[in-house]
């Protein structure tokens, strides 16, 4: 502040058993429209904030700089290094509400390029803002004074300048985008509190909700053809040619199936009898389930016993 197989693409989900969607708003941004239009009461008070603070950093900068001065030997000045600091804070707080909707417009931009694009724009335009801002301010109270103020324009001055407004930007930026976040959950939070509790309802033991966190894709267990172990994921095959691949153990994903007939006929394959419309049996003991899309999915003789009631119980083992 001073101077200067042909399925569709494979989806990844968790499980979960059917149950109620949570029911919630999403929390709309504050200031949506026009200029100041767009701010509203709680900005205010964020902008007094930080106003007060970047006052008070001004005069301790000022201060601290004329008694750096005074031990050095040099003229202290503290009038003159006070209106240094004032003229670009005054400057600064003016450029607060643009920051403001900057961060509230990228708050409701998605995809991380555009939000940088935005964040680019914003401090292009709050330093180039600020430097004109202040060398105008600073030559019109000297003209006024009877003085005159010589900016010394230059590439390195700019640069400089421009450094410190950056830092001032993302500053002031980054606490704008907390206080935000804080309205927001705060906003989120007294909206679930003021919605009428919905009564509580029993679970479907015939649906399975596949779930990412926000959506949710419900499954009928009939539509199961196969699930398959794939490293620390396990990947649902359904009737229709769709695959949902989930973080999970088949160990776990058997113990939750094994009620809807999904049994397991590998080491890493679970599979739907009441799907099934015949198994082969081979010389080896392994064997070939055929479902009734007519997919294939072959099992191991180790979990024979759990299909032989499928076909011919007399097969050769």
């Amino acid at each position: 502040m001073a101077d200067g197989q042909n399925a569709p693409e494979t989806e990844r989900v968790e499980t979960v058993w059917d149950q109620n969607r949570a029911r919630g708003d999403e929390a709309s941004s504050s200031g949506t429209n026009g200029w100041l239009g767009g701010i509203n009461r709680g900005d205010w008070t964020t902008f007094c904030a930080l106003a007060a603070v970047a006052l008070a950093i001004g005069i301790v900068n000022a201060l601290s700089g004329a008694q750096d001065a005074a031990w050095r030997g040099d003229s202290s000045d503290i009038g003159r290094r006070l209106f240094w600091e004032l003229t670009s804070i005054i400057v600064i707080l003016l450029l607060v509400p643009i920051l403001m909707l900057s961060v509230q417009r990228m708050r409701r931009t998605m995809g991380l390029t555009a939000r940088i694009g935005l964040g680019v724009a914003a401090l292009l335009g709050f330093s180039a803002l600020h430097i004109a801002g202040m060398v105008g301010l600073r030559k019109l109270m000297l003209w006024l004074a009877g003085s005159a103020y010589d900016f010394r324009f230059s590439q390195a001055t700019v640069l400089y300048e421009f450094r410190k407004d950056a830092v001032t930007a993302l500053l002031i930026g980054a606490t704008l985008w907390l206080i935000e976040s804080r309205r927001e959950l705060r906003k989120a939070a007294r909206t679930a509190l003021s919605m009428p509790a919905a009564p509580p309802e029993q679970p479907s033991p015939d649906l399975i909700w596949l779930r990412d966190g926000t959506s949710r894709v419900r499954v009928a267990p009939r539509d199961i053809l196969w699930v398959t172990s794939a490293g620390n994921y396990i990947e649902y095959s359904l009737a229709d040619g769709t695959q949902h691949l989930i973080r999970g153990t088949l160990a776990a994903t058997e113990s939750e199936l094994a009620r809807f007939a999904i049994v397991r006929v590998h080491r890493t394959r679970l599979a739907n009898l009441d799907r099934v419309s015949g198994v082969d049996f081979k010389p080896s003991g392994d064997f070939e389930l055929r479902f009734d899309t007519g997919k294939t999915l072959g099992g191991s003789r180790r979990y024979r016993p759990a299909v032989a009631s499928l076909g011919d119980r007399n097969a050769p083992a």
